[in-house]
């Protein structure tokens, strides 16, 4: 149920460091050049040779084929091109315009709730990441939620207990305190600095406006089946007893785990910031 706290965290850049390789060994070298000096004589010998005999005539230089190139995909919901005064600061220096914007939207209580620094990159890894299976939580943008998931219904048949939703009654509340008319602009205003994230995470000619959307839309249609929530126990963390809930994205999950009553108001709010959303991508 929970996301496995062992799991190693995916890579923030989507880009593997390549590293000199170590300077050869002398045996090498000397194999290396004796190697060389093989094939140096073979290709004079070989030289002298062809001397003897009718030059064979010069092939025709043809000019090696053109790289194919990858086209952009069209973006499909486009966000109006903006020039904030005072201008942004550059991604690396970002959380303190983002965490000033949102003491303001939700007061002073949404610092204890953030997990810095990389703001702007935590939601941008994890809006990637909540469709797939898995994303550990030290990269996630808020702390997680204290303390353990409740359950109830003994080591036979193990349910979610009610009880479990209030653990994330704090972040259901930010949440809903955020003014969605307000936030969606302030991401507007920011929007360069989300890009930049998406496209340093490994996706040079993608459009996180895109990705946002396609994955609230995910989101949206997360199933909520009627009653308590069968567990299972295969080892230590807990999973859904039922396997199509189980096979559910990591962001589906959290939407059954955290309750029935908090998912609908999360629902709710999800649909107020894509309708605005939208609403900006419009204006083009």
């Amino acid at each position: 149920m929970e996301p496995p706290r062992t799991d190693d965290p995916p890579p923030i850049t989507g880009r593997t460091d390549q590293r000199a390789a170590p300077p050869a060994a002398r045996g090498s070298a000397l194999r290396w050049g004796l190697a060389i000096g093989v094939l140096a004589a073979t290709g004079l010998g070989v030289y002298v040779w062809r001397q003897q005999e009718p030059p064979a005539p010069t092939p025709q230089a043809q000019a090696p084929p053109a790289p194919a190139v990858e086209a952009a995909p069209a973006i499909e919901y486009p966000l109006p091109a903006l020039a904030p005064e005072p201008p942004l600061p550059a991604l690396a220096a970002s959380d303190a315009l983002l965490v000033a914007a949102l003491v303001e939207l939700a007061g002073a209580g949404v610092r204890e709730l953030l997990q810095l620094p990389g703001l702007v990159q935590r939601i941008v890894v994890t809006v990637d990441n909540l469709p797939r299976q898995r994303i550990a939580p030290e990269q996630w943008p808020l702390r997680p939620a204290p303390g353990r998931l409740r359950v109830s219904g003994g080591a036979q048949t193990p349910v979610i207990d009610p009880s479990n939703a209030a653990r994330y009654a704090a972040y259901v509340t930010l949440l809903e305190r955020l003014d969605s008319e307000r936030l969606v602009a302030l991401y507007v205003r920011t929007y360069p600095l989300f890009q930049q994230a998406y496209v340093d995470l490994g996706y040079p000619h993608g459009y996180f406006n895109d990705r946002l959307l396609h994955v609230l839309d995910h989101l949206l249609a997360t199933p909520q089946p009627a009653g308590a929530l069968r567990l299972a126990q295969p080892g230590v963390l807990y999973e859904f007893a039922d396997p199509s809930l189980q096979a559910q994205s990591i962001g589906r999950k959290a939407l059954l785990r955290i309750g029935p009553e908090n998912a609908a108001r999360v629902k709710a709010k999800l649909g107020e910031l894509r309708a605005e959303i939208l609403r900006h991508s419009a204006r083009r």
